[in-house]
């Protein structure tokens, strides 16, 4: 069962989604010039969308950032402890040199490989492999700001939805068909884990 924080059953359980980035600092750039900062808001604004008008509002979902600003790290992290939050979902997109480089990650603080972010992070793989068809590079663990933070508090975790440094990606990742999509495979996983796992 999903219960890491105070949230009890009997109420919703909150999520914090967070899009990177912001502001100045536009994260990656698309070989087809769309910007990081851009599609993961997008995302993230899909998120509330679909909790209201397909899930009945299962969850309480805040975001970080619901403009083009840019919010620190450590204000990201604060947010969800102070909301009490259950999870806490990084949004991201990729870059490489290599320009073939493709697929999604996600990734999870060190401690948290055998927790129930884990468990959010598996159901999130399939999903996006299965339903989207988007190449796995895998779940990993890094020593990220945001899940360092958050870690001890909910369950969180980082999704890198694919490299726009890619030109199948960032096309993939501009469509507004795609970032719905992202966005009710994140649901989906995330009521998935809390309901039924």
């Amino acid at each position: 069962m999903f219960v890491c924080c105070s949230t009890a059953m009997a109420q919703k359980p909150i999520v914090v989604i967070d899009p990177g980035h912001g502001g100045p600092d536009s994260g990656a750039v698309g070989t087809n010039g769309v910007l990081e900062k851009d599609v993961v808001l997008e995302i993230a604004k899909q998120c509330l969308l679909l909790n209201r008008d397909l899930f009945q509002d299962s969850l309480e979902i805040y975001l970080t950032r619901y403009t083009d600003t840019l919010i620190t790290l450590g204000t990201r992290a604060r947010l969800a402890i102070a909301l009490g939050a259950d999870a806490f979902v990084s949004l991201h997109c990729n870059q490489a040199p290599n320009k073939k480089a493709q697929g999604f990650e996600i990734f999870l603080f060190h401690d948290e490989v055998d927790g129930e972010s884990n468990a959010i992070a598996h159901n999130l793989a399939d999903q996006l492999r299965q339903r989207l068809g988007i190449y796995d590079r895998g779940i990993k663990s890094a020593n990220f700001q945001v899940l360092r933070d958050t870690q001890g508090h909910c369950s969180s975790l980082l999704l890198e939805t694919g490299f726009i440094s890619n030109g199948v990606e960032a096309e993939f990742a501009k469509k507004t068909e795609s970032q719905t999509a992202i966005a009710m495979t994140i649901l989906q996983s995330l009521i998935k884990t809390i309901y039924y796992d």
